[in-house]
């Protein structure tokens, strides 16, 4: 079995939530973690990494290293096209250096979203009310128009907070007036989030959560069965004493950690670049498109054409990092995010959209149109994501049992194709089973996990069921979910009923 090593750093992170730290001018609301990892018998990496540190000897810090601090957030204002050449040639050697047997994995999570969810805390799911949605939209709205006195209220008078949320969306209701056509949407969530806030009466707290990174982490190691392994976290703080991310770490199931300085090891100066990278473009995105006022708000936002003034090497750049995140070691959960996702989908978008250009004469041909062009791509992109967010069911990844199979959550096989799973006998009269899920496949048909001898076990449902299966896996992807529980399922002179008790 081969071992791995893998890397960790970080950009954007706020050791404290407070007030200065988001009024602060250069402040971005994700906070954004970096994982690269390779096979123990892939060290060439290292030696590639060694001679580009010696080509750019002139850039490191007092400390020996080359760190992502190089780059200031001015030089990615309009992404790589703001790269001057020397930044882009060295953006372009080192994304060189990678090749496909290189693990990504990285995250994006939103500091104002983890507020959000201490207020919502005690509130879940329901038929009527899907509380996931309300708190991306209240998420987005607070991270695309900054209001300050709410920011300010959550540390000033927190106790003020959810009235001064109230007045924000009411007010920003009043300002859609001027604009229904572009705005309705948003009217009618913010007119659905004043009637929830009605009921609410928590304070969020205000202390960073280091575990969301590090559970999407694991779940990807899963997923590319990676067994075997040694995670290095760069240590920060006091030498004697394990920090809140190493502690997150093994807390979230992560043994093989370790804090280690990142002098000593080239893999962290590695991941702390391309974090600084990644989270750089997702900050230069985030200013461009986000609202600097209420009156703003009312306008279409896009990206200024200065976006597409590429040269052929910045073109190349995203390409490269296309090819990093969206095709070499694809996996489900290569990146990981919370509820409020924009600028990650929004930075995919951007990716693929300059992935299609085949060179920058296609894209000077209509640089004018090139930013209504990517907005409805990634409005495009936006909605599928919302879409997803509708759906409860769970979405992870289909993992092969064998050639013909697969287990399902509850650990029962089921068939790639539905005509080779074993039909549920349904005799004369009624018959109670221990029922664990309800599904239907691209075809409808139905299908039961049931508990049977202790062990979870899938048949396939009569077909006269297919509509009762799709009403109850409905309900599921709405919030509602009825199982595990007993079912009864009757068998009357040839038609077929079902009591959930």
């Amino acid at each position: 079995m081969s071992k791995y090593n893998f890397y960790y750093d970080e950009s954007e992170h706020s050791r404290k939530i407070n007030y200065k730290t988001i009024s602060a001018s250069n402040y971005y609301d994700n906070f954004v973690t970096m994982i690269i990892g390779w096979s123990t018998k892939e060290d060439n990496i290292l030696q590639r990494y060694a001679a580009f540190e010696t080509k750019y000897e002139n850039r490191k810090d007092r400390n020996g290293e080359i760190k992502s601090t190089m780059f200031k957030q001015k030089q990615f204002k309009y992404g790589f096209a703001s790269l001057n050449k020397q930044n882009a040639q060295f953006a372009y050697d080192f994304l060189s250096l990678f090749d496909k047997n290189i693990h990504i994995y990285f995250s994006v999570s939103s500091k104002i979203e983890y507020l959000i969810l201490q207020l919502f805390q005690d509130y879940r799911n329901s038929y009527l009310i899907d509380v996931d949605l309300m708190k991306y939209s209240i998420t987005k709205a607070l991270v695309v128009y900054r209001p300050k006195e709410i920011i300010k209220c959550l540390y000033d008078s927190p106790e003020n907070f959810l009235e001064e949320l109230k007045n924000f969306f009411q007010n920003r209701i009043e300002y859609n007036k001027t604009n229904p056509e572009l705005k309705q949407t948003e009217t009618i969530a913010f007119q659905q989030i004043l009637f929830i806030l009605d009921g609410i009466s928590n304070s969020p707290k205000l202390d960073w959560d280091y575990h969301m990174p590090f559970d999407g982490f694991k779940k990807y190691l899963q997923e590319k069965d990676i067994q075997n392994y040694l995670l290095l976290i760069d240590k920060e703080g006091k030498v004697d004493q394990e920090s809140k991310t190493l502690i997150a770490a093994h807390e979230a199931g992560l043994d093989n950690s370790c804090e280690v300085n990142s002098m000593d090891y080239s893999g962290l100066r590695i991941a702390d670049m391309m974090a600084g990278i990644i989270s750089k473009l997702l900050k230069g995105i985030c200013d461009s498109l986000r609202y600097h006022s209420l009156d703003e708000g009312t306008h279409k936002k896009i990206l200024d054409k200065s976006w597409f003034q590429l040269n052929e090497i910045q073109l190349e750049l995203y390409k490269k990092l296309y090819l990093l995140i969206c095709e070499w070691q694809p996996a489900w959960y290569k990146s990981y995010s919370g509820i409020y996702s924009d600028d990650l989908v929004v930075f995919i978008a951007l990716l693929n959209f300059m992935n299609h250009f085949e060179s920058v004469e296609k894209i000077q041909a209509h640089i004018d149109m090139q930013g209504e062009y990517f907005n409805a791509f990634a409005c495009k992109q936006l909605e599928n994501y919302f879409n997803q967010r509708r759906c409860k069911l769970s979405i992870d990844p289909i993992i092969p049992f064998d050639e013909e199979s697969f287990l399902n959550q509850r650990g029962a096989k089921i068939y790639f194709d539905s005509k080779k799973q074993a039909l549920l006998p349904l005799y004369e009269g009624s018959q109670t089973f221990e029922v664990l899920s309800v599904g239907v496949d691209c075809k409808l048909t139905p299908t039961v996990t049931i508990l049977q001898h202790g062990e979870p076990k899938c048949f396939r449902l009569p077909n006269e069921l297919s509509e009762w299966a799709c009403v109850v896996a409905e309900m599921a992807a709405n919030g509602m979910n009825l199982f595990p529980t007993k079912v009864i399922f009757s068998n009357i002179n040839g038609k077929y009923y079902v009591d959930i008790l």
